[in-house]
């Protein structure tokens, strides 16, 4: 179970980055739209036609937002129970603390374009909470010095 936990964790950090990626493909390839004539307009963003192929980008960086990501931190938090690794289930807990808390800016950015800011940065918090998760639930081998060596009176 620790090892589920540690790949859960660090699924996790990588979803942040797929999300920063999908969202630097989706604005790029929105720009490159605008700057060839396209418009974007509310029929744009209500239709169901892709303007521009760079789309998706902004399509992945939703689905994974708002459910890939929140569900691996779910998951997360259950392995916690389970994973005997140490202080694992307040990582785990911050963890989906910073997933709710971005998921909770990425629908407000409508309302307050300005929480984009603050959607950054929770992303950074996230991605390093995730890391610093799952390298806590590494094995920790003894160090040579730790492990006696074996003689003839030692019991095996």
């Amino acid at each position: 179970m620790r090892t589920t936990y540690r790949v859960l964790a660090y699924l996790i950090a990588l979803e942040v980055v797929v999300q920063a990626g999908a969202l630097a493909l989706g604005v790029a390839g929105l720009v490159h739209w605008v700057d060839g004539g396209g418009v974007l307009d509310s029929a744009v963003v209500e239709g169901d036609s892709d303007p521009f192929p760079e789309v998706v980008g902004l399509i992945v960086h939703g689905i994974n937002g708002g459910i890939v990501v929140p569900v691996l931190a779910l998951l997360l938090l259950i392995a916690s129970f389970f994973a005997r690794v140490p202080r694992g289930i307040p990582w785990a807990l911050a963890v989906l603390g910073f997933v709710v808390v971005q998921v909770m800016l990425g629908y407000s950015l409508a309302d307050v374009p300005a929480l984009g800011a603050v959607h950054g940065i929770n992303a950074l918090l996230l991605f390093t909470a995730a890391l610093i998760t799952a390298r806590r639930a590494r094995v920790r081998r003894p160090a040579a010095e730790d492990v006696a060596p074996a003689t003839a009176d030692t019991p095996v």
